[in-house]
């Protein structure tokens, strides 16, 4: 079987009706930010100056739908450092004996999009109703977090050096 038979190429009419239509392809459920950082309650709230994070969940298939293998899946679930905030300890970002909040203000805000350390922190796993994978959470040091994640988190890579 050669590569050419395996691909469907669209007909130039199908092309056509397509841009006329101007719809665009529906997006995946795996390409929703709902889908990597899924609404769950973590079952913990931080103390002190920690903050609580969901970490991004690892994609199935690629965007061609070439399924990832479950080896892949792991390494990207451990290596990710793409989080989202879902809690502050009542000292998060504060001075730890005036309880005042830090000169530079608070680094992070409950829904923000932020980068984690790749190891530590305190990390357990919810089931997802209805889905066999679970979400992973783990709560840092509000010192701890890496930095504020200012563009679509569904676009950060993680590199494994």
């Amino acid at each position: 079987m050669t590569a050419e038979s395996m691909l469907e190429i669209p007909s130039t009419e199908d092309v056509a009706s397509i841009l006329s239509t101007g719809k665009q392809a529906e997006q995946e459920p795996e390409d929703t930010l709902d889908w990597y950082f899924p609404e769950l309650e973590p079952g913990r709230r931080p103390f002190g100056a920690r903050v609580l994070v969901q970490l991004r969940r690892t994609k199935k298939k690629t965007k061609g739908g070439i399924l990832i293998v479950e080896e892949t899946q792991q390494t990207d679930k451990w290596n990710d450092q793409v989080a989202r905030v879902v809690a502050l300890g009542p000292l998060a970002f504060c001075n730890r004996e005036t309880k005042e909040p830090w000169p530079e203000g608070a680094w992070a805000k409950v829904g923000d999009y932020v980068s984690v350390p790749r190891w530590g922190g305190d990390r357990w796993e919810k089931e997802i109703p209805g889905e066999e994978e679970k979400a992973t959470f783990c709560i840092f040091n509000d010192h701890e977090l890496i930095s504020l994640i200012t563009e679509d988190p569904r676009n950060v890579k993680a590199y494994i050096l």
